[in-house]
């Protein structure tokens, strides 16, 4: 059966990669105890499966991540086992059942929502989104091959500041195969350097599913 999980990746492993995030996986779900069910062929495989990979140094709140068990549990049971198993800098949040003919997981993200908060102050900080937005396109280069940003970028806004803190950016950008926006690279289009932001995803939204 398969199970999506809520999860939040906190400070503590924030410069943990994708790959070693789905290595942790696989040993909260032993040390767990729950019937991990294995892919076929000459090389089983944890079926295990993330959402879509959160880069290097960014936290999040609202991760997700879906595994198969070789039966079907109780929910309830299957977080209680889970939560029992936590690893530092992994905070479960949420677990339900979900039907296994549904599309994989990385194929349901749609866009992600991020909040950036920045450690030096911007007198022009609004200027600066509002050229962003009014844009026709912004190309970039990634990877050696030059790309536009600007369709990436669906929304872009300054949160209000909170108690005179730093400068916070709402960005939601689209999350789809072969069509990634990344904040740190709005962030360099805006003239602001990547290294003085605090970027934490917040939400992953799916596409809705008939």
């Amino acid at each position: 059966m398969r199970y999506r999980i809520t999860f939040a990746k906190t400070e503590a492993m924030r410069f943990t990669s994708h790959l070693d995030t789905n290595r942790t996986w696989e040993r909260i779900v032993r040390r767990a105890q729950l019937p991990l069910a294995y892919s076929q062929g000459y090389n089983p495989r944890p079926k295990i499966n993330l959402a879509s990979a959160l880069p290097l140094g960014f936290t999040s709140s609202n991760e997700l991540a879906e595994i198969w068990l070789e039966k079907e549990l109780p929910v309830k049971k299957v977080k209680t086992h889970l939560l029992g198993a936590e690893t530092p800098g992994l905070k479960i949040i949420e677990v339900e059942l979900v039907d296994p003919k549904a599309p994989k997981l990385p194929n349901l993200v749609h866009s992600a929502e991020y909040t950036v908060t920045l450690s030096e102050h911007f007198n022009d900080l609004t200027e600066r989104i509002t050229r962003i937005l009014e844009s026709e396109s912004l190309i970039r280069e990634r990877r050696g091959k030059k790309y536009d940003l600007r369709p990436l970028i669906d929304a872009m806004d300054e949160l209000p500041p909170r108690n005179q803190g730093n400068q916070q950016i709402r960005l939601l950008l689209a999350a789809r195969t072969g069509a990634t926006g990344r904040p740190d690279e709005v962030l360099a289009e805006m003239g602001i350097s990547p290294q003085i932001a605090k970027i934490h995803r917040s939400k992953l939204i799916l596409q809705k599913i008939d």
